[in-house]
């Protein structure tokens, strides 16, 4: 059923369930229709009976009235015919051989009975009434026989089911037209959303205006809201890249520049001295294009895909073992307090190393001078797990929070590429937790935290 329109699919919901009812309504009517026929001509063949009786007792049984003879001859349209005997089985008048039942019946000897019969090879509906008379000084009781051709009966049934059904069928065809066309002028919102629609194209991603009913309004409210994030993704990829090609240009530039140098070296001493530069120029480019990939990979990973859990205890320690060597080198302590008991979040392992690794490595670019140790703590509380990277660094002020934290912002000059942070937010973010920067205190202590498991 996907592909079949809507439309239909609505008229056929709407008109089966109607089919079905006139189908039971057509064969209660067809029952109903045979009980009222029996009933109607059964009751013909009575008033027949009594008239006929009421005639021969009144005329000593030798003739019926003019009256009785119409009523006979024409009753619903077949000729009724009659045959009477008297006590002792004398023929007294009409028809000289009645029919007799198609099976053995009982209750023949009562005063008044029904039952089905044939006569001449045809199918007759009888009526035995037996009533006590005086004719010509012979008292007791006589016996009315009464019959008809049953198909006058079935014809009246069938006329009756026939006018029925065609009543149903023009019923239920004239609900399909009204449903059909109704339904029609009910889709002409949806189809005025579909052209709206249609018109919208990568670069016009405005929201949809058009008056839709009330049962829609939820899905244009999406519609809208899925545009507007299409449009802000967007406008973040055309961000990122003049940001990543503003940014990439002058460490690109330097490597250029450093190799052209390096071929035009007098000795081997400046080759080599300038072949140091160039490599590390080579690494900070490096190193910005893999944080440039991190973030976008980062903001575009759906949160459904973060299912596997992380002991952020043996991941923090892990963090810390692998900067020891450049701490050092830079007269730093690099340390880690894990608390007790461990800490299990459902995360991405590579990701949220990744945000550790940004946190420890911004505090060691930008602690300046006066920074003498860092130290990644990590907390239990409210049901997240808080990983805090805290210095004693030069800190930041507070007013250049959001520039730490927009990418390739930096609120002093350094080495660094100015994502950490924002690698950093994004992760938080991407697994539903939070980025907080403290700068109340001496240094910078900036906290990432993460929904705990159970």
């Amino acid at each position: 059923m996907t592909s079949t329109s809507l439309r239909l699919r609505l008229t056929m919901i709407i008109l089966l369930p109607l089919l079905a009812i006139g189908a039971i309504v057509g064969a209660w009517q067809v029952i109903d229709a045979r009980t009222k026929a029996a009933d109607l001509f059964d009751r013909g063949l009575l008033s027949a009976a009594l008239a006929i009786a009421a005639d021969i007792a009144g005329g000593n049984g030798d003739a019926i009235s003019i009256e009785t003879t119409d009523l006979i001859s024409d009753t619903s349209g077949e000729p009724v015919y009659y045959h009477v005997y008297a006590p002792d089985g004398i023929y007294v008048l009409g028809y000289a051989t009645p029919p007799v039942p198609r099976e053995t019946r009982q209750g023949l000897t009562e005063e008044i009975t029904f039952y089905d019969g044939r006569y001449h090879s045809r199918d007759v509906r009888v009526l035995r009434y037996r009533s006590v008379t005086t004719i010509d000084g012979i008292t007791g009781p006589f016996t009315y026989t009464i019959w008809q051709d049953v198909t006058v009966r079935n014809a009246f049934v069938r006329d009756l089911v026939r006018r029925t059904f065609t009543v149903i069928t023009v019923l239920i065809g004239s609900v399909a037209l009204v449903v059909w066309f109704g339904i029609s002028i009910g889709l002409r919102p949806l189809l005025d959303l579909e052209d709206a629609i249609s018109r919208r194209s990568f670069d016009d991603l405005r929201p949809i205006r058009r008056p839709v009913p009330p049962e829609t309004r939820g899905l244009v409210t999406r519609l809208n809201r899925l545009f507007g994030q299409v449009e802000r993704a967007m406008e973040a990829q055309t961000t990122l890249i003049s940001n990543a090609a503003h940014q990439l240009r002058n460490p690109i530039a330097g490597v250029l520049a450093m190799a052209e140098a390096l071929q035009s070296a007098p000795t081997d001493a400046a080759a080599r001295e300038r072949a140091d530069v160039l490599l590390s120029a080579a690494r900070r480019a490096s190193d910005l294009a893999n944080k440039l990939l991190t973030l976008e990979r980062v903001r575009a990973a759906p949160q459904d895909t973060f299912g596997t859990p992380v002991d952020m205890g043996a991941l923090i320690k892990e963090v810390v073992d692998a900067f020891q060597p450049t701490a050092r080198a830079h007269g730093v302590t690099v340390s880690a307090d894990l608390g007790h008991g461990p800490a299990i979040v459902v995360a991405d392992k590579v990701m949220v190393g990744e945000a550790i690794t940004n946190l420890v490595d911004n505090a060691l670019q930008h602690g300046g001078p006066g920074l003498r140790q860092a130290r990644v703590l990590l907390e239990r509380h409210d049901g997240a797990a808080i990983i805090t990277v805290e210095d004693d660094g030069a800190g930041l002020d507070p007013a250049d929070v959001q520039t730490a934290l927009a990418r390739f912002g930096q609120a002093s000059p350094g080495e660094g590429s100015g994502l950490g942070l924002s690698i950093a937010e994004a992760v938080a973010e991407r697994h539903g937790g939070t980025l907080i920067l403290d700068t109340a205190r001496r240094g910078l202590a900036v906290s990432l935290r993460l929904p705990l498991t159970g």
